[in-house]
């Protein structure tokens, strides 16, 4: 029971079903499947605002159920502001040190709501994505960049906090099932131990009063209404996997959130798809 009403207090609710085993199973079959066919377009099509390229997962980031769940915490009126893809190969290194989203999103009030879809299983075993409940409440707390190599962080973004003896609760998924948690929330994840992959789908959702500081990002209007027009929206919608205008889309709309995300680096940040913007 992923008890949403606790969702405050918590900073996170999972396991919440959106679909059924065969229709993950059947999207993670498609993202192998662009990884095999050419893995050099797949590093590129596969990290922020794939949605603009992928129009299964466009489609996605609107599905009833899972909207529904949103609206709970966000209210009736919700903008997509990005999406991502979290995938770990069997037996890679690759981990995600511990971190709040929030720190260089540039996003204001941090009324933000990450989905992470289970496309696969997601265990302990395989690096899933673990979380202190209720350090959303600590406010926004500093971090230092490390870029260290296997970090599928932006920067490499460490906490300056020590954890000892707090409470870690592993976000166990079943494919097809998806967790919710706040912006802020103190979370991480491991190494894939596994011989399976992990590869799960990250939708960030804001409510329309939400602004972008240091510059004007795209977001879509996924339910209610935008009164405030804080965003520019992505047009048009994909209707070619990894189409010539879909290209051109998505890379206007990392441009704009590099500025933003890489603003005050003190190096370079490692590329996904030409953008930075990667926080599980």
């Amino acid at each position: 029971m992923y008890e949403l009403n606790k969702y405050k207090n918590n900073g996170f609710a999972t396991p919440i079903p959106v679909l059924s085993k065969q229709e993950a199973t059947e999207l993670a079959g498609r993202v192998q499947s662009l990884k095999n066919e050419d893995a050099e377009v797949a590093e590129r099509a596969l990290g922020t605002n794939c949605h603009l390229l992928l129009p299964a997962f466009y489609n996605l980031t609107s599905h009833s159920l899972l909207l529904e769940v949103v609206e709970q915490v966000l209210g009736p009126d919700i903008l997509l502001w990005s999406t991502d893809f979290f995938i770990k190969a069997p037996r890679s290194k690759g981990f995600v040190s511990w971190h709040q989203d929030s720190t260089y999103w540039g996003l204001e009030p941090p009324d933000i709501v990450t989905a992470w879809l289970a496309l696969t299983p997601s265990n302990l075993e395989n690096g899933c994505m673990q979380l202190i409940p209720g350090s959303h409440k600590k406010g926004q707390l500093d971090h230092h960049d490390t870029f260290a190599e296997s970090n599928m962080l932006s920067r490499g973004q460490v906490l300056e906090v020590d954890l000892r003896g707090e409470t870690i609760v592993a976000v166990e998924l079943q494919p097809g099932e998806m967790s919710l948690h706040h912006v802020r929330i103190f979370h991480s994840s491991g190494e894939n131990e596994s011989d399976i992959p992990r590869i799960g789908y990250v939708m960030r959702f804001i409510p329309t009063y939400v602004r972008q500081k240091c510059g004007r990002t795209h977001a879509i209007l996924v339910r209610g209404q935008d009164q405030f027009q804080h965003f520019d929206t992505p047009t048009p919608p994909p209707l070619t996997q990894l189409g010539e205008a879909e290209w051109v889309m998505h890379q206007q709309t990392l441009k704009r959130l590099n500025v933003v995300v890489l603003k005050d680096a003190s190096q370079q940040s490692k590329v996904r798809g030409h953008q930075i913007l990667n926080n599980e």
